[in-house]
């Protein structure tokens, strides 16, 4: 038997999500100004009970990377989240890339972001996601900001060629960005002398789901590294709105196989053993299940 397959199977991966609503994607931003935000039906609320109640029966832990607008809103839902035992981390305010705010902007974000969530909870906020996973190359100030805020970790690196993001000459893994702050880019497997993404989000959708499992179990069994899966409420939920105006790239992009998804989720809580990224990463030693 081979020992570094017990390993793999052995190994909690980090399963993360990104707490926004539909209508606060990047890629539909054009036809939801947040000037209209409040004036828009929420749907995250039941798309996360929901979610929280397949983690529940899979016995999966994981972290929620929550927006300070929608905590605003729903503070009984961030405190159900902390309650079953998740981590709550960041997700900024208002959903705005990094790339796109000074950095005093940025910086005043991400702050107000932990203070509304430290204050629902009454839990430490360590960690941190940029939206779209925009810290990169042209914003550089970014994790000095982040750490500045008092993260401990961020999580808002795709070491991945991609239209809208990605650094793809960065670490696959855990790496120091200053004094007292890692960086945990999200998943990759290196072939072909490039990365390629197995971390969830629109891939998870669009790709048979066995391309996630076995790029997770390379990770696992190959680099005998924890993995990073990443997804959104909205993903579960095909009811959603279809923004008919919305280009055919990105109504492709958004759209496609939310039917499945849910299927697909519970399947990949139950192929894998999930835990929370403070846990999986910053307890010092890897956790097994």
């Amino acid at each position: 038997m081979n020992p570094h397959v017990d390993d793999a199977r052995s190994l909690v991966n980090a399963l993360t999500c990104d707490v926004e609503d539909y209508f606060q994607v990047s890629a539909l931003a054009p036809h939801f100004p947040r000037s209209g935000w409040d004036g828009t039906p929420c749907r995250v609320e039941a798309n996360v009970d929901r979610i929280l109640a397949l983690m529940d029966a899979a016995g999966a832990k994981g972290t929620f990377f929550t927006l300070g607008w929608i905590a605003e809103r729903y503070p009984a839902l961030v405190r159900r989240i902390a309650e079953a035992g998740h981590e709550i981390a960041s997700h900024g305010y208002g959903h705005e890339r990094a790339s796109d705010q000074s950095p005093e902007a940025f910086l005043c974000d991400i702050r107000l972001a932990k203070a509304i969530l430290e204050d629902i909870t009454g839990l430490e906020v360590r960690g941190y996601r940029a939206p779209s996973f925009s810290v990169g190359l042209s914003n550089p100030w970014a994790h000095d900001c982040i750490q500045a805020a008092g993260y401990v970790y961020s999580s808002s690196v795709y070491p991945v060629r991609h239209d809208h993001y990605g650094v793809p000459d960065a670490p696959r893994f855990t790496y120091p960005v200053g004094n007292s702050l890692v960086e945990i880019p999200i998943t990759t497997v290196r072939r072909f002398g490039r990365n390629w993404p197995v971390g969830g989000g629109g891939y998870f959708r669009l790709l048979p789901y066995g391309v996630s499992a076995w790029g997770i179990r390379q990770v696992n069994a190959g680099d005998r590294k924890p993995a990073i899966f990443y997804f959104h409420p909205w993903e579960l939920d095909p009811g959603q709105p279809v923004v008919l105006e919305a280009s055919a790239k990105t109504r492709f992009r958004h759209y496609v196989n939310l039917e499945r998804t849910e299927a697909r989720f519970t399947r990949l809580l139950n192929d894998f053993a999930w835990g929370r990224m403070d846990e999986v990463f910053l307890s010092g030693d890897t956790p097994s299940a």
